[in-house]
Formats: structure tokens, sequence, C-alpha cells
């Protein structure tokens, strides 16, 4: 079978993955252990005199990993569209949020439970069932806004990585899933305030609308794994060589 021009939804992925990986570790290695951002590194303020090197370098690296959010809201609501049961995409979603939240706690705020802040797959799963709710219900704009309301108030109150916004963009994805061009301009602009996250939607515009060899399983295993290495990095490795 002929395969389409342009980029599949593995391709996004396998892009998201790693443009996230290096996210991290600014966020993680860099901030959470070299810089003591949260006051619980091994290292404390061994680096405190190249702060503002080390700081230029970790704004840079931030910079690369803003895109990896938006693909993975897009590819959520590409999931959404596509899945045969969303139950289980639900159910997969929140146990891999589980199973994640130590890993993050530990990666980015050097705890293993940090109550203020969680992952990213609690953000993807509120975002998930606030457009399944859209699906079955939303025929209306009140409904539609009861149920994005919901979803962002929720995720406010659990403090889920990127929040309320996280799940008005998902929110936004969905109901412009048939306007490509209008998608991809509104999501860029609702991105805009983080200055290379609109990045994400010149992937987005190339997407070919085909699945592609799909390794499930290993995508969902990336983000506690890498997390956790990043954590043991910083806890282990970077006290043995640096101190």
């Amino acid at each position: 079978m002929k395969t389409k021009a342009g980029i599949s939804g593995n391709m996004l992925k396998w892009a998201a993955v790693f443009i996230m990986a290096v996210d991290h570790m600014g966020a993680g290695i860099l901030e959470s252990y070299v810089l003591n951002a949260w006051g619980g590194s091994p290292l404390g303020s061994a680096f405190s005199k190249n702060w503002n090197e080390i700081l230029a370098v970790d704004k840079i690296i931030r910079y690369i990993g803003r895109p990896a959010f938006p693909i993975f809201c897009f590819l959520l609501v590409e999931g959404f569209l596509h899945t045969r049961d969303v139950k289980k995409y639900a159910f997969r979603l929140g146990v891999f949020a589980l199973i994640s939240e130590i890993p993050f706690d530990l990666a980015l705020r050097t705890v293993p439970v940090y109550w203020k802040s969680q992952n990213v797959f609690f953000t993807l799963l509120i975002g998930l069932l606030v457009i399944w709710f859209i699906k079955i219900w939303g025929n209306t704009i009140p409904v539609r806004a009861v149920g994005l309301l919901a979803g962002a108030v929720s995720a406010e109150l659990l403090h889920t990585d990127y929040g309320a916004f996280g799940v008005a963009l998902i929110v936004l994805l969905y109901l412009l899933r048939n306007k490509k061009a209008a998608q991809c301009i509104l999501g860029a602009f609702c991105c805009a305030w983080e200055l290379t996250a609109p990045l994400a939607f010149l992937l987005i515009w190339f997407y070919n609308g085909e699945r592609g060899k799909q390794s499930r399983w290993f995508f969902y295993w990336f983000y506690p794994v890498h997390l956790l290495a990043y954590s043991m990095i910083g806890m282990y490795v970077l006290p043995a060589v640096l101190l």
C-alpha cells in the first residue's frame, strides 16, 4: 500500500518524545539538580558561581523542548478519534499517570512526593474525558463550555502539568479537527506565550493522517522511565562525578 507524503502519527510521536527528553534534561538535571532550584539536590550550591552560564544553557534546552506538549495534545485528539475503546484509552492514561508520578516528582522536584505538581498524563487524561463528554453531550456551546470549565477547574485543583491551558488546548484541537488550517493557526496562537511552542504546528501541518508503525507501549513507558533515569543521574551520578 502506498504511503502518503508527509509525517505519520508515529513520526510525530518520535519527534515529540525526543523534544520532551531534551526539555526534561533542562527541567530535571540542570534546574532541579545542578542549579538546585528546589533546594533538594545533593549537589547543593556547588555550581552557584556558574549560575548564569548554566541558566543560559538551560534556557536554550527549554526552548528546544517547548513544542513537545502541543504535539502530544494533537496526538491525544487523533488517538481519541481513532480508538476502538475510549474507556481502555482513558484507563491506560490513568495507570501511567499513577506510575509516572514518583519519577516526575523525583526528576522535577527532587522529592518522591510533591502534591503541588502532577505529571502531564493527568492533564491528558482530563483532556480526553472532556472531549469524550463533548462528543456525547456537547451539541450546544453552553454544554461544551460546561465540559471545558469542569476539566479546566479539575486540572487546576490537581495542579497538573500545563493545567487549565493544557485542557483548553486539547479541546480546541478537537473542535477544529476537521479544519486543519484553523487548527494549526489558532493552536499556534494559543501557544505563543511560550516562544518556540508554536513550532509544533509546523510538524502537525504536515501530518498525513496515517498512523505509521506503532510502538504504543514504548511511548507510554518512556515517560516515567526517562524521568526516573534523570533523577538517578541527578541524585547519584552527578554527585559522584562532580563532587
